[in-house]
């Protein structure tokens, strides 16, 4: 890593240059540093707005899963069989799944080296269990924190390797190049990027990062969304790669499920097992409800509803039917969204009849078969849903006394909130994006299709950090230009975002060249010392309104119900509120990231509506976490408005892939149809693959 100084115009930034930039902390992107390292590219940074910041240090749920081929016992499992489960789950393309089952156990002992504490028996044998749409028993865990307990190890490597970090970074823009070679005819040569410790400086903190490979880590656009399970540290930043030219892929596919909305995590598991209360209450926590109660007629389905959310948690259309348990979900959300009520699980007291006599009183003996066989297999026949949970998951209550929430003394509010993006950014067989040179890994890759087994995103993002290291470290080694050459081909770029900064930053200084700011000339000296960001001025005030429109908007009409005339109105809303975005201003400089991520999200919004527009406009029907709402259709059940009917039948569209590309100049959306790729048959001729492998064939595009 060499760092300098660039001229741009009036203009004198910082300049790093690096032959491989990392952006984010999650296990995809540090387990990408770690293998660059390991194949020898030693040239790296990684940028981060905060070292464990994102979802993989900050989220879970009451086992979470990590999804990889089956390496125990006698049941029979091959790469070919974990591709074709992921393939099945539709709109996958059939050359990813396979690269994702063939590295899967390279990846998970990997981690396992790491010190990820995967239980194995006392053979050594890593088990297995079934998660969703998961065939075989291919899913384990190391508990509530998986994701959690990968970070830590993974940061541990990367802190043992002693490789370079640059903390409390946002990245403003992804700069381009114009390259002849490729179609597109654009290449990624580095990145705009803002020091968010410098804010106050006359230059706002910004300088720039020339590198000829970036390594795109941030996670999926979780700011889209009013009710999201994501932490509220995590962002994404999707828009500025739509922005820079990168096709997206399967942006309609979410998945949606229960979650705690104080603090963020999902209910699944035996938080649903144990059967608690749920009720709502008016926003002041007044006019208590049991609300699911009207529609039932019986306690036996209600608790057996409540229960089956434990191992089928995501929303998924096809259980609402015959009242399936993602009718709890339907139910959930008419409560909050279309009543404004809060809703809330209470682990203190067990269903009851109240509002509804004819469902009778909840009793073990009443309950349906698979509940209560499971109820007393695990000695937890006790008389509350806390006694329950505290006999079959005593961790689960320490969790959310870890966070200021006691679930033995209060209710826990919950909602139908965003969970993980399927789709994201498009990526070859080695991860690379369109836009070349960059590599989206993790959620922010759209690898996954429209069902995808528990687990497999963890798996994913391991496996496709791995595939581009691999093919950064054998195909991408040259070394970047030098800074005049550089300086030549990104003026333009970052000269239209300075310009573009000045003007949020209206009525303050304009950037310049920094200057000594007492005589110590201290370069990490700040004048102004930075507020945080709150609501507590009209022009941070409007900031915030600003994001929670397009976070409002989105869980109203991108969510889990969608219809076609309210995804397009949504979609010309977004189109006006970007529009808007320039007259928003900030009167801080610690506003700025704030107003720029505002920016990312508007523009990341009109490509995932503009994707759901066309899947809507294109016959789609019901599929993966979401419902398509049709008037012509079925009634979830009794009691709901036919606004509620919804469409459910054959996919006509499942054995192809929904692109998107974006144009930044007309704020337009192309979208276009690919048929997947099949799974490709088994290559390994031993012979062949040697003579490959020992002329250097293996990593080509």
């Amino acid at each position: 890593m060499k760092t300098d100084t660039i001229t741009i115009g009036s203009f004198r930034l910082p300049l790093i240059t690096v032959q491989t930039a990392i952006v984010g902390s999650g296990a995809a992107s540090l387990n990408a540093a770690v293998w660059l390292d390991r194949f020898g590219v030693k040239d790296t940074l990684i940028l981060t707005e905060r070292m464990g910041g994102g979802t993989s240090n900050n989220t879970g749920s009451d086992k979470q899963t990590y999804y990889k081929l089956s390496v125990s016992g006698g049941g029979a499992d091959s790469p070919q069989e974990m591709a074709k489960s992921l393939f099945d789950g539709g709109s996958m393309h059939g050359d990813l799944a396979l690269v994702e089952a063939t590295l899967s156990p390279q990846s998970f002992f990997n981690l396992v080296s790491l010190g990820v504490p995967f239980p194995h028996d006392r053979m050594g044998g890593y088990v297995g269990y079934k998660t969703d749409h998961d065939p075989r028993q291919r899913a384990t865990s190391a508990g509530p924190k998986t994701s959690m307990l990968m970070f830590q190890s993974l940061a541990a490597e990367v802190e043992r390797r002693k490789l370079s970090v640059m903390d409390n970074v946002e990245v403003v823009a992804i700069l381009t190049a114009p390259d002849a070679g490729n179609t597109p005819a654009t290449r990624c040569v580095g990145l705009l990027c803002m020091d968010r410790s410098k804010l106050s400086e006359p230059t706002r903190g910004l300088f720039v990062v020339n590198a000829v490979n970036v390594v795109y880590g941030t996670g999926g656009p979780a700011v889209l969304y009013q009710y999201s399970v994501y932490p509220d540290v995590h962002t994404g930043a999707t828009g500025i790669a739509f922005e820079a030219g990168a096709t997206g892929q399967n942006l309609t596919e979410w998945q949606y499920g229960l979650a705690s909305t104080k603090f963020r995590w999902n209910v699944s598991g035996t938080y649903q097992q144990v059967i608690p209360r749920y009720i709502s209450t008016a926003p002041d926590g007044s006019d208590e409800r049991e609300f699911l109660n009207p529609y039932f007629d019986s306690m036996r389905t209600l608790t057996r509803d409540i229960f089956l959310k434990g191992y089928q948690w995501p929303f998924d259309p096809r259980k609402v039917r015959d009242f399936g348990s993602s009718i709890v979900d339907i139910l959930v959300y008419h409560e909050t969204i279309v009543r404004g009520r809060r809703v809330f699980m209470d682990f203190r007291h067990n269903p009851s009849s109240t509002g509804n006599a004819k469902l009778g009183e909840f009793a073990f003996d009443d309950l349906d078969p698979e509940v209560h066989t499971y109820l007393k297999n695990s000695h937890a026949l006790l008389s509350t849903p806390i006694e329950r949970l505290m006999k079959m998951n005593p961790p689960a209550i320490d969790l959310y006394r870890e966070h200021g929430i006691d679930i033995t003394k209060e209710p826990l509010e919950v909602a139908v909130c965003a969970q993980h993006n399927n789709g994201g950014l498009k990526g070859n067989l080695w991860w690379e994006s369109d836009l070349k040179h960059l590599f989206p890994v993790g959620e922010v890759n759209g690898s996954h299709g429209v069902y995808r087994p528990g687990g497999s995103a963890l798996n994913s993002g391991q496996c496709g950090s791995l595939r581009a290291a691999q093919f950064i470290s054998k195909r991408y080694t040259q070394t970047a230009p030098d800074a005049t050459t550089f300086a030549g081909t990104v003026a333009g770029q970052v000269t239209a975002k300075m310009e573009m900064i000045n003007g949020v930053m209206a009525g303050q200084p304009r950037l310049q060249t920094p200057q000594p700011c007492h005589p110590c000339a201290d370069s990490a000296c700040t004048c102004v010392p930075s507020a945080a960001m709150s609501a507590s001025t009209p022009a941070a005030a409007a900031l915030v309104e600003y994001r929670q429109t397009l976070q409002r908007r989105m869980s109203s009409a991108g969510a889990h119900l969608r219809k076609l005339a309210t995804v397009k109105e949504a979609l010309t809303q977004a189109r006006q509120q970007l529009a808007q975005w320039s007259k928003c201003k900030a009167d801080d400089p610690a506003q700025l990231p704030y107003a720029l991520k505002n920016r990312d999200a508007i523009i990341a919004q009109i490509v995932y509506l503009a994707a759901m527009e066309e899947y809507l406009a294109k016959g789609g029907v019901s599929r993966g976490s979401y419902m398509v709402l049709d008037t012509a259709g079925e009634l979830p059940c009794a009691g709901l408005g036919d606004e509620f009917r919804f469409a459910l039948g054959e996919d006509d569209l499942k054995d192809k892939v929904l692109e998107a590309s974006y144009n930044a100049a007309s704020t337009s959306v192309t979208t276009a149809w690919t048929p997947r790729r099949p799974v490709p048959p088994d290559e390994g001729w031993y012979e062949n693959v040697w003579a490959d492998f020992r002329e250097d064939r293996i990593v080509r595009e």
